[in-house]
């Protein structure tokens, strides 16, 4: 497994994020879908995201991830899109016809974790490393 170190955590934390332009104008094609990918890779290496794989498609962006546990998801969407936004805006004074309201991409999108282990797994290893003593595990089932 690929995990990756903090100063005092261990961690594989990934998400699968799907996020649209707004209006879901086809837009990401030729030079502002380049300068789109250039400008998602470096607001991520700048925030310690690695990214694992990603597609960018003329209306909408699919990035599968591995972040740091100090950023939450919400966090990590609001750095990419914010910055992206504006950088993009600067670059091609064009796309303010467009999107007059200077919101490159829609409000909302979509996050999904993802992970080698499942939660069967989990409850397994629970089962078999613990001592049967009651008061040793937290289960609250009866």
């Amino acid at each position: 497994m690929d995990y990756r170190y903090g100063s005092h955590t261990v961690f594989k934390i990934q998400y699968h994020f799907v996020f649209v332009t707004k209006y879901r104008y086809q837009v990401l094609t030729g030079d502002v879908g380049l300068k789109a990918r250039e400008l998602i890779r470096q607001t991520c290496h700048a925030f310690e995201i690695d990214i694992l794989k990603g597609v960018i498609s003329k209306d909408h962006v699919h990035l599968l991830v591995s972040a740091p546990p100090n950023m939450a998801p919400s966090e990590i969407m609001r750095r990419i899109k914010g910055r992206t936004s504006a950088k993009l805006f600067e670059s091609y004074p064009d796309l303010k016809k467009k999107y007059w309201g200077r919101h490159f991409w829609a409000r909302g999108y979509f996050c999904v974790t993802s992970g080698d282990l499942t939660e069967e797994m989990i409850k397994e290893y629970l089962d078999h490393h613990f001592e049967p003593k009651a008061e040793d595990n937290f289960r609250t089932e009866g």
